[in-house]
């Protein structure tokens, strides 16, 4: 499916192989297969998950089996301590349901009868050293990052002094040789003309590039640029926090910009509003330094330093003082510095 900027994608299952390998490969989980199973033909629905000690003690009524069922310490000693007929019978009233996978927790170990029976219900089982709550933290992170809401957005998406700048505009208003022009400042590409945005937690987006175009950019003129190939690793970055919209846009005479800070403007994204900018374009602006002044002034009010704020209180005082019209020097006697 063609990319459409500004509508909102949301993964519908993931199998169980696609995510036990990322459990192993991008999360760093140790993992290990207990039975052979096809784990590609079980899918994975929703990042919740479910320790089923109730069903395995017979209550079934509200058991939520589409989700990934873990087995800790304390479902694995209720097993043990049945009789050999009642453990199958406990284990079969989990297996009855169509649930995606098993995974035991803390280095667990299930019955080879009990395994077998995972086993011809096609149920992937799987066993890892991590205790139970610590694996499940891990497990439910990836999960919610799987099925979390993401966007595409048209724009370029640079790290400026560690402040993710998303640079938005009409095409051809010069965002990709903004970005490129932050780059060759020092500062680090995350993704140009496409960027998808996933929103991590209810206030946090995060910005990463397409599988496809990665870190190379088209400027108009030049054509394809390839930034890693070019500036080196330290030019570019594979994911970074979406902080600040930075708008650019042609100056229009009629269009209110702000000049105090007082009044900020925000911009929505996946129902998160973040701080934006408008940037007039007009010839001789320097748009790359105003870019970096952006990303400064943000750190300020991040470390609780508000320009605007500390100005208005300034002038508060100079009113309620009532001093007089005429501007006062701002250094009461000149040295013999003349230069």
């Amino acid at each position: 499916m063609p990319y459409q900027p500004n509508r909102v994608y949301r993964k519908e299952s993931i199998t169980v192989a696609f995510m036990v390998e990322q459990l192993q490969k991008a999360v760093g989980l140790p993992v290990e297969r207990v039975n052979q199973v096809d784990d590609t033909l079980r899918l994975v629905v929703e990042s919740e998950l479910n320790r089923p000690g109730l069903v395995l003690a017979g209550y079934t009524e509200l058991f939520t089996y589409q989700r990934v069922q873990i087995l800790g310490n304390t479902e694995n000693r209720y097993l043990r301590h049945l009789p050999p007929e009642q453990r199958r019978r406990a284990f079969q009233n989990l297996l009855q349901f169509p649930i995606p996978c098993i995974f035991l927790t803390d280095n667990n170990e299930l019955d080879p009868e009990l395994v077998q029976m995972a086993t011809e219900a096609g149920v992937p089982v799987y066993r890892t050293p991590v205790p139970s709550t610590r694996f499940m933290a891990l497990l439910r992170d990836f999960l919610n990052d799987q099925f979390a809401p993401q966007m595409t957005v048209h724009g370029s998406l640079v790290d400026v002094y560690g402040i993710g700048l998303l640079l938005i505009g009409k095409p051809g208003i010069g965002k990709s040789e903004v970005a490129l022009d932050l780059v060759e400042r020092g500062h680090r590409l995350v993704a140009d003309d496409v960027v998808i945005v996933t929103r991590k937690e209810e206030t946090v987006l995060m910005g990463t590039g397409t599988d496809l175009v990665r870190h190379f950019m088209e400027v108009r003129g030049l054509g394809l640029i390839d930034v890693r190939a070019m500036f080196g690793v330290r030019a570019i970055r594979f994911q970074k926090r979406i902080e600040v919209v930075v708008k650019m846009e042609l100056w229009d005479p009629e269009e209110e910009y702000t000049r105090l800070g007082m009044v900020e403007d925000t911009y929505r994204l996946l129902d998160v509003e973040l701080p934006m900018v408008k940037v007039p374009i007009t010839p001789g602006k320097n748009i790359t330094v105003l870019c970096e002044v952006i990303a400064m002034n943000h750190l300020l009010r991040h470390y609780g330093y508000d320009p605007a704020e500390v100005f208005a209180q300034r002038l508060s005082e100079r009113i309620r003082q009532k001093a007089s019209s005429v501007p006062l020097r701002g250094t009461e006697y000149f040295e013999q510095d003349y230069e």
